[in-house]
């Protein structure tokens, strides 16, 4: 293996941690606002705490579909070096 694919290499491996970091970070927080604003909901409003719930969960799903979808695009950064195979042993 040569010095160019292992640094290449080494940069998609840093650039994939970056942005599942960065997405993790950004998820926990749109999360935390969203169910701040639901607790807040339903102290205000204890009759509406189904629906409330409903739309709190459904929004906190999709919150975190995109850190899922980071997750994934990070893992093809890594799986598309190339070179890899000879990485790895295979």
């Amino acid at each position: 293996m040569d010095a160019q694919t292992l640094q290449f290499f080494m940069a998609c491996v840093t650039a994939a941690g970056f942005g599942i970091a960065i997405a993790a970070f950004g998820c926990g927080i749109g999360q935390g606002l969203g169910l701040k604003a639901a607790v807040e909901g339903v102290a205000r409003n204890p009759e509406a705490s189904g629906k409330v719930t409903v739309t709190m969960l459904i929004g906190l799903a999709l919150i975190e579909s995109l850190c899922i979808y980071a997750l994934v695009i990070a893992f093809m950064i890594i799986m598309k070096v190339p070179g890899l195979d000879k990485l790895v042993g295979h």
